[in-house]
């Protein structure tokens, strides 16, 4: 649409032009500063070798041999002379792999918290460093043609340049977040100085004969990432750079663009070198991680995101197209691989690589399929520390014992901020990890205590997920197949307290379902009413702890009445167990399936007087929610199913009130601010099975590859 003239003289007119470029150029500064302060430089220690070597390859084979056939063809194949000039060049930009890039991309297909969004985002952090490095060199050795010490001098300067980033702006940053008190933010004094450092750093890139960005970038590095200093920078430039700079860099990049002056011929000169190229790329991704028996089509997939391609590559085409080595006709070639390649890339990444076949389990791994005298696994996920009295307390109604002890692996969710990557971090024993604050070191601690006081019967393995609530159900499951957790607790999304919603968070509602759907084993969505928040160990400071276990049939309500059974074992836990039956006739199979399951029940717990059963026979959902209204007074904790059977009469009239369909029917109606009492609730959903899918890369591809140990 550029080179529409009426459009163009509207909407660009020549006039803006040079306008134009001076906000681009400070769109991408600042984008690339961003990125820098976003990015983790410690992620390639995670995978160790295997992302060195799979980066080392990445970048030199493509490199070597694209180069190559690009100087076979330049003497074979008659071109334009502009063409021939530049087609090496061009050929050695294909073997660049950007982590901005890479990073952007993975967000978007939602897999960047996989194993394999990882391995590809600290693999390119190698081919950066790479790429960075050859570019700074080219650049000094192109500005200084005539005189090898202007070379020399160049390149010294460069070095001089990182070093007083390194060593001097980065401990002045450290000193700041040092002087900053616990919880509160950066003052603003220092957040300015440090974007007048990104222009003084940009100046000082372009006066030593390098291009304006390296400096911004390599300070962007050196800079701790994360809160507070990190999520204050990118809180401050994100909204202003993302929708109104970088954009206006693109519009400038298309309007340079001149689709016209491309030839046929070149068109598939140029093509020969981008396919040949891509695949070079995609066997040296894969070659390395075959060797580390990866699947061949996750290793293929790696190949695929290693060739997307983004802003450093338009970066590097407009740098060239200043510098006059690439004319019209190649930056218009390189700009249109660069967009063919992404759009045919991220569709076939979508058909071919499906993270949650992982969390496949082919048996029922759940509460009531375990064994009897089996060690219970629970994934406990706390967000706030609000949550951890109350999660603690159902640990220990949970009942730990020498032939039943409990293993519980302790999830801090942190949502992502001042950071390009997600990180799934493993704390050692005796060892405490700060994210920032305090709040992590008092969690784990008090799970720690817990664990003291079980002597031995509990054991706590504390983990913290960094990462954004969209994508933070990937760690949480992959933890629960590592694991073999038998358990998933995870708070509910509001907040409630004297029959009101004190707070919610939407995006941790999103988390909860893409758990339910995703999980390989059964779920529970605690919530909290406060009853429960008051000490550490209320259990041991009352007469007796009342739970209810409500029962109206379906393979849901039978893992809480196994649940409930184990429970009981407590001696300070009395149970209620009550199920619905409904007037009329129900279907005999499925009345069998449920009298089968509580006459088991019976069996097993027939000797425990502190367990009490009953029937409720109701006509509709109008008498069931007449009957369940005053549970609230009455129980501590209420367990119920989420799923049932939808056409059941007993639930006829309430699903028009269902404000929240991953608690269930009954489960929204206790969860909801109107029910009066302060009862806590649990919806559990049992694990589902599919059978025909196997959990083969849990057991190749393992989580412990990609694990931050503190």
């Amino acid at each position: 649409m550029g080179h529409n003239e009426t459009f163009s003289n509207n909407i660009f007119p020549r006039s803006s032009h040079n306008t134009l470029e001076t906000i681009a150029s400070f769109g991408v500064m600042f984008f690339l500063f961003q990125t820098g302060v976003k990015t983790d430089t410690g992620l390639v220690k995670q995978h160790g070798h295997k992302s060195i070597v799979i980066g080392v390859f990445v970048f030199f084979f493509p490199l070597v041999i694209a180069v190559s056939l690009a100087l076979v063809l330049r003497h074979l194949v008659e071109m334009d002379k502009s063409l021939a000039g530049a087609l090496p060049m061009i050929a050695g930009s294909l073997s660049f792999t950007g982590f901005p890039v890479i990073s952007c991309h993975l967000t978007e297909l939602k897999i960047i918290n996989t194993e394999l969004g990882r391995l590809a985002i600290s693999s390119s952090l190698i081919t950066d460093l790479f790429g960075i490095s050859m570019t700074a060199v080219s650049l000094a050795l192109q500005q200084s043609q005539s005189d090898p010490l202007d070379a020399i001098l160049g390149i010294a300067s460069t070095i001089a340049m990182v070093a007083f980033i390194v060593w001097v702006i980065r401990p002045m940053a450290i000193s700041m977040i040092k002087h900053t008190p616990l919880g509160e933010s950066v003052k603003e004094l220092h957040i300015f100085s440090l974007f007048i450092a990104i222009l003084v750093v940009g100046f000082v890139s372009e006066s030593i004969g390098q291009h304006f960005i390296l400096g911004p970038l390599v300070l962007g590095l050196a800079l701790p990432d994360g809160p507070p200093l990190g999520a204050e920078l990118v809180e401050k430039l994100e909204a202003f750079v993302s929708y109104v700079l970088f954009p206006t860099y693109l519009a400038v990049s298309g309007l340079k663009t001149n689709v016209y002056t491309i030839k046929l011929r070149s068109i598939w000169i140029m093509a020969t070198i981008v396919i040949f190229a891509f695949l070079v790329k995609v066997v040296a991704a894969m070659l390395p991680c075959l060797y580390c028996d990866m699947p061949w089509r996750e290793a293929f997939v790696l190949g695929l995101t290693m060739n997307t391609k983004g802003i450093v590559e338009l970066l590097l085409y407009n740098v060239w197209k200043n510098s006059n080595i690439l004319q019209d006709q190649e930056f218009a070639l390189s700009v249109f691989s660069v967009v063919m390649l992404t759009a045919f890339i991220s569709p076939l990444m979508r058909i071919l690589y499906d993270p949650s076949k992982r969390f496949v389990s082919s048996k029922k791994n759940s509460i009531q399929h375990a064994k009897h005298c089996a060690e219970l696994r629970i994934l406990v996920c706390v967000h706030k520390q609000e949550h951890v009295p109350s999660i603690i307390n159902i640990l220990d109604i949970s009942h730990p014992t020498i032939e039943t002890p409990i293993a519980v692996v302790l999830l801090q969710l942190v949502e992502l901020l001042g950071r390009a990557a997600p990180i799934l971090v493993a704390h050692q024993p005796n060892h405490t990890y700060m994210c920032g604050n305090t709040r992590t070191q008092n969690i784990v601690n008090a799970f720690k205590i817990y664990e003291m006081q079980t002597q031995g019967l509990t054991c706590v393995q504390p983990f913290t997920a960094i990462a954004h609530f969209a994508t933070m159900h990937d760690d949480i499951c992959n933890l629960a197949i590592d694991k073999r957790v038998n358990f998933v607790i995870t708070p509910f999304h509001k907040e409630l307290g004297n029959g009101k919603v004190i707070s919610e968070n939407r995006s941790m509602r999103k988390m909860n379902c893409n758990i339910l759907e995703k999980a390989p084993c059964s779920v529970g969505i605690f919530i909290n009413r406060n009853i429960l928040s008051g000490s550490l160990s209320i259990i041991k400071s009352r007469a007796c702890y009342r739970v209810a276990v409500l029962f109206m049939g379906g393979n849901d309500d039978g893992e809480t009445l196994a649940y409930g059974a184990r429970m009981a074992e407590h001696p300070q836990v009395n149970l209620t167990v009550i199920r619905f039956l409904q007037f009329g006739c129900d279907n005999a199979r499925e009345r069998k399936f449920d009298n089968d399951v509580i006459d088991e029940f019976k069996r097993n717990t027939a000797h425990n007087k502190r367990i009490e059963y009953r029937e409720e026979l109701v006509r509709d959902g109008e008498g069931l929610a007449t009957v369940i209204k005053d549970f609230g007074r009455r129980f501590d904790l209420i367990m119920v199913g989420k799923h049932h059977k939808r056409d059941s009469r007993l639930l006829s009239g309430l699903n028009e009130w269902n404000e929240c369909p991953e608690l269930g029917i009954v489960g929204d109606m206790l969860a909801s601010p109107d029910f009066k009492g302060m009862c806590s609730v649990l919806v559990v959903q049992q694990a589902r099975v599919r059978p025909n899918l196997k959990n083969r890369s849990s057991r190749e591809f393992p989580i412990e590859n990609s694990v931050a140990v503190v």
